[in-house]
């Protein structure tokens, strides 16, 4: 368990918090491109617990600037976004994407309170399909943007969607990197379905073994298949928020989610999966999008989106699956088919990692071994942010884009054999490079 103080540590991520300071080091992944279209409506945005709002200009430029006009804090939600700039619809103040004033009608020609006055605003960068932002001290220089496989594949290779859920950040991430409950809260009690016959449900006591990595941390998994073979799954969590889950057999993909902090208790998850050197299939990407007989897959699917009015962040990506609603529990399917009675992957997880409350007291936990990867990954991030507190050392990748070129593997191994010199090719990502084995 963790001490009180050491989870307000890692849970806090807003302006001034050690958390928050890593965290603004590194580019953020926060919106698809096709949200924002030229001169088109503003979307209110909150990242690391700082209210703002994303537009395109009418020159295709991306603007992520502070959601009240400086005026008199009139929300620029309803603001005209037109002629290069977004102007409040109560003076008319104008604001171009680096945050400096353009127009001020209302005031005498010839002020100079126009050039005294910016609102807040952060470098933003697009790369396939997907907005960055850095919200770090470097405005004028911000570090190359980050070697992330799914964000450098084609598109006819990848799938990526974004939800809300209602947890610090921290719970999604941990429940992500822990692989001891795929079998148990994935599985069926009648024995029906692929998850049922996964091999990881021949041995749900697995072996677990972390190592430290430059991007991060690897936790491996290991399940008896019998006295010759073992199983390993290689989970791999990588600074600051991202975690890779390692592909299965059938349809082998690969794939993951950035747990982007909106503020202390709310995380986007933005899911990607991808297949590293082929078409994506095509029957995966219609599971994906439509779901499975009523039921999500690991994606959000088109019909689990409740939209919110555009005042609120990430307006589009609530979903209808709460804590509200019990994440729409089904005891019925629970005593009959369903172990878990919730209605589909990322449900069972994300009602899981929001637990009893959206920052749980880790106070009064009490871990076993098959958390060893959970602890492990605290105590690094707890060093890297005191390291970066008190030295001003930050992670390899804050500077080294090449750093996050990682993938998670799945490995049939002769008994005894290591999973890191085994491993260790497969898990490197090279761009248009297939899996290298058979998953």
């Amino acid at each position: 368990m963790l001490s009180h103080e050491d989870n307000q540590t890692l849970v806090r991520v807003g302006p001034g918090s050690a958390m928050g300071a890593l965290m603004r080091l590194y580019w953020i992944p926060f919106l698809p491109s096709s949200d924002l279209v030229k001169d088109g409506q503003p979307q209110r945005v909150r990242l690391l617990g700082e209210d703002l709002l994303a537009f395109r200009d009418t020159e295709g430029r991306i603007g992520l600037v502070d959601h009240a006009c400086p005026h008199r804090g009139a929300p620029l939600v309803f603001g005209r976004n037109e002629d290069c700039g977004l102007r409040c619809v109560y003076h008319g103040w104008k604001f171009g994407v680096d945050g400096a004033t353009m127009e001020m009608p209302a005031e005498p020609a010839d002020t100079r309170l126009k050039d005294k006055v910016r609102i807040k605003a952060y470098v933003c960068r697009e790369r396939n399909g997907m907005v960055w932002a850095y919200m770090g001290p470097d405005q004028a220089s911000p570090p190359e943007l980050p070697m992330l496989e799914w964000n450098l594949v084609p598109e006819e290779r990848v799938f990526v969607s974004l939800r809300v859920q209602e947890c610090n950040w921290l719970q999604a991430v941990e429940g992500e990197i822990d692989s001891a409950h795929a079998a148990i809260l994935h599985g069926r009690i009648d024995s029906k379905g692929a998850i049922s016959d996964w091999i990881a449900k021949r041995d749900l006591r697995p072996a677990f073994e972390c190592q430290r990595q430059d991007f991060g941390m690897s936790i491996a998994s290991r399940r008896k298949l019998d006295e010759e073979k073992s199983y390993w799954r290689v989970n791999q969590f990588m600074l600051p928020f991202y975690t890779l889950v390692p592909p299965q057999s059938k349809f082998p993909e690969l794939s993951g989610h950035a747990w982007v902090p909106i503020d202390d208790e709310n995380t986007l998850c933005i899911m990607f999966s991808y297949h590293p050197a082929q078409k994506f299939y095509d029957k995966t990407r219609e599971l994906f999008t439509q779901g499975h007989a009523g039921r999500e897959t690991g994606h959000a699917s088109q019909n689990a989106y409740n939209p919110k009015s555009p005042t609120e962040p990430f307006a589009r990506y609530w979903t209808k699956f709460n804590l509200a609603n019990a994440f729409l529990f089904n005891y019925d399917a629970q005593t009959k088919t369903w172990f878990s009675g919730l209605p589909g992957l990322w449900v069972q997880d994300a009602a899981c990692q929001s637990g009893v409350a959206p920052i749980y007291d880790r106070t009064r936990e009490h871990l076993g071994v098959s958390d060893t990867g959970v602890a492990m990954t605290r105590r690094l991030l707890l060093e890297t942010v005191r390291n970066l507190r008190t030295q001003g050392t930050a992670p390899q990748g804050v500077k080294d884009p090449a750093t996050f070129m990682v993938r998670a593997v799945s490995l049939t191994l002769p008994a005894g054999d290591s999973w890191q010199e085994s491993g260790r090719e497969h898990m490197t990502a090279r761009l248009d490079a297939d899996f290298g084995y058979q998953p």
